[in-house]
């Protein structure tokens, strides 16, 4: 039977994640502090790393609307990468995710024409 991958330049050599720890910083609380929801405010891989110390094998739901790759520029991040390049990003960022998801869980992504296929 033959199979079939995706592969691109650069695969496979995505660097190491270490395992990250999420500090507390009270002056950023917002909300019922008793409640069990979070606002992480950093890097996303590393607050993903973070929290699947924790939370593997337990979350229910996924939802993530990564840049689309569409080649314009924004304030916070760069939406103009080569495809390689945004797909090293996103398989580290996606190994976490689907670490990160039980058994029953799914993940939703939001995504356009650009680096849907």
């Amino acid at each position: 039977m033959q199979k079939l991958e995706l592969t691109w330049i650069g695969k496979g050599q995505e660097p190491a994640v270490e395992p990250r720890i999420l500090l507390h910083d009270a002056s950023r609380d917002y909300g019922d502090p008793n409640a069990d929801n979070m606002l992480i405010h950093g890097d996303n891989l590393l607050a993903l790393k973070a929290l699947e110390q924790e939370f593997a094998g337990r979350v229910k739901c996924i939802y993530i609307d990564p840049p689309y790759n569409t080649g314009s520029a924004f304030e916070h991040y760069d939406d103009n990468l080569e495809h390689s390049t945004w797909l090293s990003l996103m398989v580290l960022r996606l190994q976490i995710l689907r670490n990160l998801l039980s058994e029953d869980g799914s993940i939703w992504i939001s995504i356009d024409d650009d680096e849907g296929h």
